[in-house]
């Protein structure tokens, strides 16, 4: 049989995982967190297939300059459900940013999956981080990711 047309399928021990590295400043969270949620599950790469984990690591940096619309009357509302325990309700803005992008980013993800790829998910307030060792790739602009890509080997 001709090794050409077989389809190459990456079996569950083919671990090439890269590290992105997102600014967040000036980014509005939904459009954020598609390409995440997409760089995590790894359809970015070559050899995708919906059965095996290829996603990457992803390190987002100034975290509080997210972009939220202001005048949305988005409310989050907790009820535990326990006797003695109150109804809390919370705007989104009001909200830590990176609960916000986290709650943003688990929702577009499977159930299944989710808590397994927000292993991967890094977020960070500041500029700085701890990643500096694994060289993460700059992501510069999110609306146009795969142009924005600049692999450097």
């Amino acid at each position: 049989m001709n090794s050409l047309n077989k389809t190459f399928l990456p079996t569950k021990d083919y671990k090439n995982r890269n590290w992105y590295l997102i600014d967040c400043s000036g980014q509005t969270l939904g459009r954020l967190a598609t390409v995440i949620a997409g760089l995590l599950k790894g359809k970015n790469k070559a050899q995708y297939h919906p059965s095996v984990d290829a996603g990457d690591y992803v390190v987002l940096i100034n975290a509080d300059a997210i972009v939220l619309n202001e005048t949305s009357k988005h409310y989050l509302v907790t009820h535990p459900g326990r006797p003695g325990h109150s109804l809390k309700i919370r705007n989104v803005v009001d909200c830590l940013p990176q609960f916000t992008i986290e709650r943003a980013v688990k929702r577009m993800l499977a159930q299944t999956e989710a808590k397994r790829l927000m292993r991967r998910l890094k977020i960070y307030n500041g500029e700085n981080h701890v990643h500096q060792a694994q060289n993460p790739i700059t992501i510069d602009d999110v609306t146009n990711l795969y142009s924005s890509i600049k692999i450097t080997q």
